[in-house]
């Protein structure tokens, strides 16, 4: 991608047309192109090069985006961190991106002076401050405004020679402490978002995008930027996640396009005053992140009568979106379904990698350009989820119906096996969702002695609601089988997720909540 000439193309047809909106203020295309180049002029006066990694910890607010810009019009390597990071994790980070630059926020309980001094190839950490000055000595530490206004030129980068195989991010996707799992990227890679919203949406620079706080440090927030640059768009940007403030902002600035995880639309559901804002807007409601209750999606339809509803697929491995279901599709058949976009490849595999015919569950493989370089030095690792012909391993248990569409059934990793039948995870919690009294749900297996493994639900309900055990028994063992019934039922007030709004069902198995 070329983010030198999208700039200059967007600054010049739409110059004081608002690219971001942000606490009600706006950014417009001239001065977004501005703040990026002075972002690439600072850097570069430090001395970051091409292919020079530099990490971004900050929360989502437009110096975000101007970083993400600035090290792209460079051709540098982005290393985007979670700002819910601790210290410990981010030194692991930046030590295992070899990172040259951080560009930070000060955050409480984060000793940059401490993460400075262990991480060997950092070789300066950028402050943009925020509130009062923290007690820091200006030797020590360069600072945003000084960096990237004051000293910064604002002369456009020199024109360097673009190559779609040169790599632009490393997205830390999961990984234990000392062992992190980078996902590493292409710029020809950040076509992909962009061609699958094309195909399936048709964005143009009438559209208003709400960026309903999905961390930028996420392959889905960066998504966010791309269409914002790439159409004209105008994205109206929240820090946070508030659900109120999220009906109000569809409201007050006319969305026309959002993307959440089902997360969200349940905190939206679960507001008394949901169904009194003005959604009629909206002409694409998209959810990606994780499997739909089909009862949620269709709830949340009722609010957004104008709109489609685009249940997708995808991941930062395969630089998502990859796959969405076509607008016009009946709600009946929301549930998972979806037809890849053209330049992907997709099929239906068994255990020993043979492909399967319609109807018959196995493990989704993908193959094409949005295929990641591989796991950031991590050969070993790469080799085990990309076949040498190319197909990457999803770990996601799908099938394929008549009409070629695919739809997921769970994560290989969720498959619960009962006594040598197997459970989705997926299938229990959308019957689970299905009765009035519960708002969310998640579904585990847990060891049993006689049977193997045995589901487990964590259930929270709805506010002022009660529910026994016996009575939920009773109304699952007319739509499950006996076996796919859960054993165990746990109802704590909330469900563990982490920053994109994912149930995080590994916390689900330590200790009960």
């Amino acid at each position: 991608m070329n983010f030198l000439g999208l700039l200059e193309k967007q600054a010049g047809r739409f110059q004081d047309k608002p690219a971001i909106i942000f606490r009600d203020s706006s950014i417009s295309f001239k001065e977004l192109k501005s703040h990026a180049v002075c972002v690439s002029g600072g850097l570069s006066s430090l001395g970051v090069k091409k292919s020079d990694k530099v990490a971004i910890f900050l929360p989502n607010i437009p110096e975000y985006i101007y970083s993400f810009l600035g090290i792209f019009l460079m051709r540098g390597i982005s290393v985007p961190l979670d700002f819910m990071l601790t210290e410990e994790e981010v030194v692991n980070f930046i030590n295992h991106s070899e990172s040259k630059i951080l560009i930070a926020q000060e955050k409480k309980n984060i000793d940059f002076m401490n993460v400075k001094n262990q991480c060997p190839s950092l070789k300066e950490v950028i402050l943009f401050e925020v509130g009062e000055p923290m007690d820091l000595k200006e030797r020590d530490f360069l600072f945003w405004d000084k960096v990237f206004i004051d000293n910064a030129a604002g002369a456009l980068p020199e024109e360097r020679g673009i190559n779609e195989s040169d790599h632009c991010s490393i997205f830390y996707t999961s990984g234990s402490t000392g062992h992190p799992k980078g996902v590493l990227l292409d710029y020809g890679h950040l076509k992909n978002p962009l061609d699958t919203f094309e195909y399936f949406i048709h964005p143009t620079d009438k559209d208003i995008l709400l960026c309903a706080a999905i961390p930028f440090s996420h392959i889905g927030g960066l998504d966010h930027v791309l269409l914002m640059l790439n159409s004209g768009m105008t994205m109206v940007l929240m820090e946070r996640f508030q659900p109120l403030e999220f009906l109000k902002n569809i409201e007050k600035y006319k969305i026309s396009i959002f993307v959440v995880v089902p997360s969200m639309y349940v905190a939206v559901l679960s507001l008394k005053e949901y169904d009194k804002f003005d959604l009629s807007s909206l002409r694409y409601a998209v959810v990606f992140g994780a499997p739909s209750s089909p009862v949620l999606l269709e709830r949340f339809h009722k609010t957004c009568p104008n709109a489609y509803l685009l249940n997708g697929w995808g991941m930062t491995e395969t630089a998502a979106p990859n796959a969405f279901f076509p607008t016009g599709t009946d709600t009946r058949e929301i549930p998972h379904t979806g037809e890849f976009a053209p330049g992907s490849q997709a099929k239906i595999v068994d255990d020993e990698g043979n492909t399967l015919g319609p109807c018959e569950d196995g493990e989704l493989w993908v193959k094409g350009k949005c295929v990641m370089a591989g796991y950031y030095k991590e050969p070993e690792l790469t080799g085990q989820v990309i076949t040498p012909e190319g197909w990457l391993k999803t770990g996601d248990i799908a099938r394929i119906d008549k009409k070629g569409r695919y739809s997921i059934v769970g994560r290989k990793k969720d498959m619960i096996k009962v006594a040598g039948e197997i459970v989705f995870a997926s299938e229990v919690e959308e019957v689970i969702h299905r009765h009035p009294k519960v708002s969310e749900v998640a579904v585990i297996g847990v060891a049993d002695t006689l049977r193997q493994e045995v589901p487990k639900a964590f259930i929270v309900l709805k506010e002022g609601e009660a529910l026994e055990k016996e009575e939920l028994r009773q109304f699952l063992r007319q739509h499950l089988a006996h076996f796919k019934i859960p054993h165990y039922f746990e109802f704590p007030k909330v469900l563990p997720k982490n920053r994109v709004g994912k149930i995080d069902k590994e916390k689900l198995k330590g200790p009960s909540l």
